[in-house]
């Protein structure tokens, strides 16, 4: 009996060879979910995301022309890409990933060729699971690999990061391609954002990493999170005026920060009173997962979500309602929103035994509360991206 992975490779193999004539190569990446760490990578801060078994998968064969012919098996939908003619500003299209990629690779001075690509993306998209670094990084390994090229995995992370800020028009920080690339089977990574050091941290195999996604995007979330890296900024300003060794809220200890609070205005306080503070607890939380301590890791992940809550003010009451309803059922260590916020999704540390329970409950709870049934995903930390043939 195939798995459901090989199943989903087949099916797109098949797909792939109606559509274009010829047998592909596949490639996947994974989505991710962040345990600890919000909003402190663009800080110069520390993350924990994990690599979980939600996928983009790219199958990829070569043409002999300079031409990338895409096709998206979720917006079904084909676009026609003309490698050497690949400027210009975000188009607001879902094309975009795919063109920021070649052209970002075109640049570095890999010589791309024309390609035939199917795209089919199974990691939720606007869920804050990061859909977006899972069809970059799989679609660069296919480009790679299509036009025999290489490129070492952390450069390929920084120019994933790339494509994503010039023509898709994101800032988003390096985590998620970071963790598409090098996430590990049954592993969380704590990453150094600024030196891009990281550590494996081991994740028990009697709990499960359960994400319940709210359904709800409220409009503000992009504005928004421009709002805070800019408050984030406005903080290191200020403080650079005494405390000129600060380059990023990375450099700032609570100690400075309360010590200077009177030069802050209150809002700003609070913004980095939340990225400094979080630094602290991703430790911490690293040391909790070393030790086996998932209780304490659980209370992290509570003081986390407070601090999102009330110092950074990016969650929301749909958010905050899944948290209170995971807090009052058996088996769960800790729950957080998790993601830009504003909606999106909430993770939760469970016992492997409790996650039907689980579910059950925070469905039916959440739908009678908010008229919206969610959907709760079980997951696993799994393996970063690669070729189907070596990760099957």
């Amino acid at each position: 009996m195939l798995s459901s992975d090989a199943t989903t490779a087949s099916s797109l193999s098949a797909r792939f060879e109606q559509l274009f004539g010829v047998r592909p190569r596949i490639f996947r990446a994974p989505g991710r979910v962040n345990l600890i760490g919000e909003h402190t990578d663009y800080n110069d801060g520390l993350v924990m995301p994990a690599a979980i078994g939600f996928h983009t998968w790219v199958a990829v064969s070569l043409r002999n022309d300079r031409i990338l012919q895409v096709y998206s098996q979720q917006f079904g939908e084909s676009i026609e890409l003309t490698l050497g003619a690949l400027s210009g500003p975000p188009r607001n299209h879902w094309s975009d990933f795919i063109r920021g990629v070649a052209a970002v690779l075109e640049i570095r001075g890999c010589t791309l060729s024309g390609a035939n690509l199917l795209v089919d993306g199974r990691v939720p998209m606007g869920a804050g699971l990061s859909s977006s670094a899972s069809l970059e990084v799989a679609t660069a390994l296919a480009l790679l690999s299509a036009s025999k090229a290489a490129v070492p995995p952390l450069d390929l992370a920084k120019l994933c990061q790339r494509a994503e800020h010039e023509y898709v028009g994101t800032l988003c920080g390096i985590m998620d391609q970071f963790i598409a690339i090098f996430g590990r089977s049954a592993q969380a990574l704590m990453l150094d954002c600024r030196s891009l050091a990281y550590q494996a941290l081991p994740i028990p195999a009697d709990v499960r990493l359960v994400i319940a996604n709210s359904m709800v995007r409220h409009e503000l979330a992009a504005g928004e999170y421009n709002r805070r890296r800019a408050d984030c900024e406005a903080g290191v300003k200020i403080l650079q005026k005494t405390l000129p060794e600060v380059r990023a809220l990375r450099d700032v200890t609570r100690s400075d920060l309360e010590r200077h609070r009177s030069e802050l205005p209150e809002r700003i306080y609070r913004r980095c009173r939340h990225v400094i503070s979080e630094n602290t607890r991703v430790l911490d939380a690293a040391h909790a997962l070393e030790t086996g301590n998932l209780s304490g890791f659980g209370h992290l992940m509570s003081e986390s979500h407070r601090s999102l809550r009330d110092d950074y003010e990016v969650s929301c009451r749909e958010l905050d309602l899944l948290v209170e309803m995971a807090s009052a059922c058996d088996g769960v260590y800790g729950s957080r929103m998790t993601g830009g916020g504003f909606g999106g999704c909430t993770i939760n540390l469970v016992e492997s035994a409790q996650t039907h329970h689980f579910q059950a409950r925070i469905v039916a709870s959440y739908q009678k509360e908010t008229g919206i049934k969610p959907d709760v995903y079980v997951c696993s930390a799994t393996q970063g991206a690669g070729a189907w043939e070596e990760s099957a």
